[in-house]
């Protein structure tokens, strides 16, 4: 990349990891263009769709967590590696403004998605709970990420503590069967 584009790139993704912090995952990429100083064509050269442009604001973050993933695989206890990392996810999912949608919206024919990866990330953790029985067979890892990020998007006004209850509350359900009274 040309030096000059380079610079570009770099201005873009500074001014749209503002605005999403501001105004979310679906931020106005016009005003993004001109707070980077750019015009609406450079901005799209760069980023021909607004998923392209999440990737990179979210990009390095998400990357972060997936490596995470894979420090949790030497835990002793597989069910509490997975649920660390759930909770994890879901707490930087709920204070990164814009994250949870961008993840629960992503487009399906995006292939490299910040979604793809942390659902490959987290499966490994997935499938040795599986093995060890503390997860039952059938769960997925992308039915996983929906509810992490469901109860992000959920709690952001609330806050990540919030998000935390919600997801424990999520993973150990509710108890036993209530019995009906007769």
């Amino acid at each position: 990349m040309r030096a000059d584009a380079k610079r570009n790139y770099d201005l873009i993704v500074t001014a749209a990891s503002e605005a999403i912090a501001r105004d979310g995952a679906y931020a106005s990429l016009e005003e993004i263009a001109r707070s980077a100083g750019v015009g609406s064509a450079t901005l799209h050269r760069h980023f021909p769709t607004r998923w392209s442009l999440l990737q990179a604001v979210f990009g390095g973050c998400v990357r972060n967590l997936a490596a995470r993933a894979g420090d949790l695989l030497a835990a002793s206890d597989a069910l509490d590696a997975l649920t660390t990392w759930l909770h994890e996810v879901t707490a930087y999912a709920t204070t990164t403004r814009g994250l949870a949608d961008s993840l629960l919206n992503e487009p399906a024919e995006e292939s490299e998605t910040c979604g793809a990866t942390l659902v490959a990330a987290g499966e490994p953790l997935l499938r040795r709970a599986v093995d060890e029985g503390s997860v039952r067979p059938g769960i997925t890892m992308a039915d996983l990420m929906i509810l992490a990020n469901g109860i992000s998007l959920a709690a952001q006004p609330m806050g990540a503590a919030k998000a935390e209850q919600l997801l424990t509350l999520a993973l150990r359900g509710i108890g036993p069967a209530v019995r009906p009274q007769p």
